[in-house]
């Protein structure tokens, strides 16, 4: 018994060194528990509303403006604002009319009433640019007319312009490669826009144009630096609002 007891008298003082004590007899461990915790909800997304009614790419609606159709197969248009001086917006081949919005909302906030709409991306668009002009021209209290295009539907702006006649206003062209025997042409305000290293509507070609405008009474050039962004894409990038104000002070200072 002595050398029993001894015994365990060893284990007894091992186990201390260890760190660790023993139950006592008759005693159970209790399990190590780990706290927990109740996860926080995650909420719901918010639904996107879905536009049943007449609209122009789910940009537009009746709450816009007024919505048309137009050409054999009714695509759709708006005609959004209100004032004297109008806007017909053409956008660039494979484009939309929402990627325009950020300038159409300028142009109505500061009194201008804007013509957008669909098209056929694979037709040129010079002649129905001339027939949105003269849809706009109808309109009750309109007198003028700006045309405002990206890409293929700039350098086409010219071509409408001219067949529109006297009551065109100007031109704003954006990423345009306009012919230098067309812009040699323009006889109203011509203001091109244009990133520097784009592949179409790029200095290279806004710049040619720029010196054949010769008869425009204003020639206006804005190239923005380092940038390859085409057409619309411009209003996505930093340099959106200096495009903007340079659009709006364009046509503030030539609209008549």
């Amino acid at each position: 018994m002595r050398k029993i007891a001894g015994t365990v008298g060893l284990v007894v003082v091992l186990t201390a060194c260890g760190g660790t004590v023993s139950p006592s007899a008759g005693s159970v461990a209790a399990p190590a528990t780990t706290p927990t915790t109740t996860p926080t909800p995650t909420p719901s997304p918010t639904p996107t509303p879905k536009i049943t009614g007449p609209n122009v790419s789910g940009c537009f609606t009746e709450q816009d403006g007024k919505i048309f159709t137009h050409g054999e197969n009714d695509l759709p248009g708006v005609i959004t604002g209100s004032g004297e001086v109008g806007v017909v917006i053409t956008y660039e081949r494979n484009g939309n009319v929402c990627t325009w919005r950020p300038l159409s909302d300028r142009l109505v906030a500061a009194g201008y009433r804007v013509l957008l709409y669909a098209r056929d991306s694979s037709k040129p668009p010079e002649d129905v640019t001339v027939a949105m002009a003269r849809r706009l021209a109808k309109e009750k209290g309109v007198k003028r007319l700006f045309f405002v295009g990206g890409s293929i539907a700039a350098t086409t702006a010219p071509l409408a312009a001219r067949k529109l006649g006297g009551r065109t206003a100007g031109i704003v062209a954006l990423s345009g490669a306009i012919d230098p025997q067309d812009a040699a042409r323009i006889t109203v305000p011509l203001l091109q826009i244009g990133t520097e290293h784009d592949g179409y509507g790029g200095a290279e070609d806004l710049q040619p144009a720029h010196d054949a405008a010769t008869k425009a009474p204003a020639n206006e050039l804005m190239i923005v630096k380092g940038e390859s962004t085409h057409a619309s894409g411009l209003f996505r990038t930093p340099h959106a609002a200096e495009a903007l104000d340079r659009i709006l002070t364009f046509m503030n200072r030539h609209k008549g």
